[in-house]
């Protein structure tokens, strides 16, 4: 039995086809974690999400800021994007099961003391509090007031978290945290208009990650989001988002044992769009 990990698809399917073959992935036997951004960008984002849906439950799939504009567009509460290919899902005749199985996925995974999340976690957070957080979301993602939820889940503010924030602004927070985090500063203030590497960091800012004295340093931390970062590997984080949309490649990670064992496969990917969101 194997185990993977996968950066964001983006709606390349034929991709992720060719990576699962390259695989040789059985669904009997292996389980894939995907990181999020399963949709968008990509050419056949309603293929993607209907091979995901047929692997059962050997596969776990995290939601990404794309995923979760898909069902925000779904629900009417986002016009689409001029960069948008969503269309393939928003009129396909399987539209409702493909958006109800994507709400019934997770914000935040853990699995043999790896934390799973698309973009980023808070200095602040223990690995129990950000599944505790994830699941808050998700509660108001899989439940009747779905509609109500999404109709607030965007906006840049509060851009730091607080115990003591409800609502809207406490759901907005989990989620720009999971779903688009790539700086802030040593408080977890977070900043959202740079999407460069590391490098590029603002003033006092820098990658979440690097914060002195992470609550989740002691654990291993996967994530993907971040195609101007690329492919990193360290003993306690791997970053797996290699910008197969962009021109790059999809990667998985076949976990090993050890972060020795582990073993990085990449597959070409023919999509090649400006860098972006």
């Amino acid at each position: 039995m194997a185990l993977y990990l996968i950066g964001d698809v983006q709606g390349c399917n034929a991709a992720l086809g060719r990576l699962l073959d390259t695989l040789d992935f059985s669904p009997s036997r292996d389980t894939a974690f995907v990181l999020g951004d399963l949709v968008n960008r990509g050419p056949d984002s309603a293929g993607v999400l209907r091979r995901l849906m047929r692997l059962g439950n050997a596969a776990h799939c995290l939601l990404g800021n794309h995923d979760l504009s898909l069902l925000a567009t779904a629900w009417g509460h986002r016009p689409p994007h001029r960069r948008d290919t969503l269309g393939d899902v928003l009129e396909a005749p399987d539209r409702a099961d493909m958006l109800h199985w994507l709400r019934h996925q997770h914000l935040a995974h853990l699995h043999d003391q790896v934390l799973m999340v698309h973009a980023g976690v808070l200095p602040g957070w223990t690995p129990e509090q950000t599944l505790s957080l994830a699941a808050e979301v998700e509660v108001q993602l899989r439940g009747p007031a779905v509609n109500e939820f999404l109709a607030h889940m965007f906006g840049n503010t509060p851009t730091q978290w607080h115990d003591s924030l409800a609502g809207p602004d406490r759901w907005r927070v989990i989620v720009n945290t999971l779903t688009r985090l790539r700086f802030c500063t040593e408080q977890g203030e977070m900043e959202f208009k740079t999407s460069g590497g590391p490098a590029s960091a603002p003033s006092d800012y820098m990658p979440w990650f690097d914060v002195p004295g992470r609550k989740t340093a002691h654990i291993t931390v996967a994530f993907g989001h971040w195609s101007t970062l690329g492919t990193l590997l360290r003993p306690n984080l791997m970053s797996l988002d290699s910008g197969c949309v962009w021109g790059g490649c999809l990667s998985a990670l076949r976990l090993g044992a050890t972060a020795t064992e582990h073993r990085l496969i990449q597959v070409d990917c023919e999509q090649a769009q400006a860098p972006g969101d």
